[in-house]
């Protein structure tokens, strides 16, 4: 009789099927980690083998010194040599390598337990397309004593995580869990390309933005085996991820912040406007008159980058088709956006004709300096803030040139 679990030649176990059509490749990216990978792949094996799945354990090697490459090949797994160095870039070339429908993709250091695979394949059997990982307690998860420095325990998971849930309305709770399994197809299809480890951010978003079926399992995360320093870098690597998760989200990179400033300093435009004002023992005048015009100014361009971002990503499919960007492109933008600011400017000139007027009846002599500002200072910002409108018409107007 066979043995169900037989290895093939190229390391894929088999359980009666062919091992070209497997169900499952666990994808380990690797750089010079022969202290704990050989630990990692028997552990993955013994899970394809005992849950009865037809799978590989494939190493995307980055460039290792250290002998990892004949350690993972003498363990049952099949290297792929990836030579553009980052953790993005050793997973992307190993997931397209890998010859499995489902791929579960984990950390080769010891700190994620691999005899999980089943629990995930069981909720992508189910219909799920994206199942994460969740090591915070929020989510059921578990971290072991020392398996996460407290700066990303209590800080960078929770605040990023949370960050991108706001931002992208995502259903995950650990967004950088590196342990996670998914449908191949459906994860290709994306297209991601980031090469560092903000991969781990770019796919929750993407998958998020394309609609794809997510859940997650919650895991045990262990200290890992490594008797040197780990891959990641706190500081660099969570910037990295912040930054792709502004990019992706121009409401709140743009519009939200310039739409709260250009309210307050409104508001205090408005009030100033007429005269000082004095709340408890403070006294606000001329020179908060002047700071709230900036404000506005600052504000208002903040709200056209919003509307700039949107459009372009939208038209380069970084983020996904809205009816309401195609309704925009197609509006008269260059006459709205001259007749809107011509007004502006236009009640900007005629406030410093006023001024003129006001320093002609004093004789072109020298003026009450907070007098005369209360009228230089909302004309010139009403003159910026027409300019700034009518060359947002002509900029948005050639940003839909593409679909018109």
């Amino acid at each position: 009789m066979p043995d169900r679990h037989a290895k093939t030649t190229d390391g894929q176990l088999s359980s009666g099927t062919n091992s070209q059509t497997l169900e499952v490749s666990v994808v380990m990216p690797c750089l010079n980690e022969s202290e704990t990978l050989q630990a990692c792949i028997q552990e993955a094996r013994k899970a394809i083998e005992d849950a009865g799945i037809s799978g590989e354990v494939v190493i995307a090697d980055n460039g290792s010194t250290d002998g990892s490459q004949a350690i993972a090949e003498s363990a049952g797994a099949r290297v792929v040599n990836i030579p553009q160095r980052g953790y993005g870039s050793a997973l992307l070339g190993g997931i397209m390598a890998a010859k499995g429908q489902y791929i579960l993709m984990g950390d080769a250091d010891g700190s994620y337990n691999f005899g999980e695979l089943p629990r995930f394949v069981e909720k992508l059997r189910g219909g799920a397309e994206l199942v994460m990982g969740c090591r915070l307690p929020k989510g059921g998860g578990t971290i072991m004593p020392g398996a996460m420095p407290w700066k990303h325990r209590w800080i960078g998971n929770p605040v990023l995580s949370g960050l991108g849930r706001i931002f992208f309305r995502s259903p995950v709770d650990d967004f950088h869990c590196g342990l996670r399994a998914f449908r191949k197809d459906a994860i290709v299809g994306l297209d991601l390309h980031c090469t560092g480890m903000e991969f781990a951010s770019e796919m929750v978003v993407k998958s998020t933005f394309a609609q794809l079926e997510i859940d997650q399992v919650p895991i045990t995360l262990r200290p890992d085996g490594r008797s040197k320093a780990p891959h990641l870098q706190s500081w660099r690597d969570g910037w990295r991820h912040l930054r792709f998760m502004l990019l992706h989200s121009p409401k709140w990179l743009f519009l939200f912040p310039g739409a709260l400033l250009t309210l307050v300093s409104l508001l205090g435009f408005v009030t100033l406007v007429w005269g000082p004002v004095k709340i408890g023992g403070l006294n606000f005048s001329i020179n908060t008159l002047l700071v709230s015009a900036i404000g506005m100014l600052v504000g208002f361009q903040t709200l056209f980058f919003a509307v700039y971002t949107k459009v372009v990503a939208v038209q380069q499919g970084v983020l996904n088709p809205d009816a309401r960007v195609k309704k925009l492109l197609s509006m008269p933008l260059v006459e709205w956006g001259l007749l809107a600011g011509l007004g502006l400017v236009l009640a900007g000139v005629a406030g410093l004709i006023g001024a003129v007027l006001y320093w002609q009846a004093a004789g072109f002599g020298n003026l009450p300096t907070e007098q005369s500002l209360r009228i230089v200072i909302p004309a010139v910002t009403s003159i910026a803030m027409g300019v700034q409108w009518m060359f947002s018409g002509f900029a948005l107007a050639v940003l839909g040139l593409k679909v018109k």
